[in-house]
């Protein structure tokens, strides 16, 4: 596989990081583009690669992925040694569960603790309400499945998966905004921040210079 992955400004991308983690945990080589998000040209850099528009997008020869679940799909389908989910069918199924309703899902958390990496934003926003109610749900799916499937090491399902991947921005948001999480989802938080992958990805957002004012609380 000759793989290309396009993604966003690492510091506010959410849905670049997924795949973008999923590929460096794995250990597949890529080469990596980053479009600046809003800056003057950049929707029209990302058309001529992605019909949607949007990032990521994953270039394998003449394949073409736009979406980050379908990225962690097409993966798992061509390397299915890599594990991107788990080989049991009742954690599988469960895995695909949760990564589902991550990506379709959560919409105050999306909106109201945007992804940055640069700041901390501890107690700027008022966790009530729906936004309350996705913490929440968010915490239960790590405690649910951990206690489950987890047994086998630090992640959701022990290894890492595809489901790892969906959630790592959700870490991030949690860290940026203080979010007061249970002893369980602290350690599962850790053990995601904790990847060289992830540290990777920080240290590369922290050197970036763009700044998307939409996505800054002053």
């Amino acid at each position: 596989m000759a793989l290309k992955l396009v993604i966003g400004n690492k510091n506010y991308s959410s849905w670049s990081l997924r795949p973008w983690l999923a590929l460096k945990v794995k250990g597949l080589a890529f080469e990596e583009e980053v479009i600046p998000l809003y800056e003057d040209g950049a929707k029209a850099r990302i058309l001529e690669v992605s019909p949607a528009g949007k990032v990521p997008v994953l270039l394998d020869a003449g394949t073409l992925v736009w979406d980050s679940l379908a990225i962690l799909e097409y993966l798992a389908d061509r390397q299915p040694a890599l594990r991107l989910w788990p080989a049991e069918p009742e954690a599988r199924a469960r895995a695909r569960c949760i990564a589902a309703e991550m990506h379709s899902g959560f919409g105050a958390l999306r909106s109201r603790m945007s992804m940055n990496l640069r700041k901390d934003l501890s107690g700027r926003v008022a966790v009530e309400g729906d936004l309350a109610a996705d913490i929440a749900r968010v915490q239960q799916i790590w405690r649910d499945t951990r206690e489950e499937f987890g047994a086998g090491g630090p992640f959701l399902f022990g290894g890492f998966t595809a489901a790892d991947a969906m959630y790592a921005p959700v870490v991030t948001r949690f860290k940026t905004y203080g979010v007061a999480v249970d002893a369980v989802s602290a350690e599962y938080m850790q053990a995601i921040l904790d990847l060289p992958a992830m540290q990777e990805w920080y240290a590369d957002a922290a050197a970036e210079t763009w700044v998307i004012p939409a996505a800054e609380i002053d």
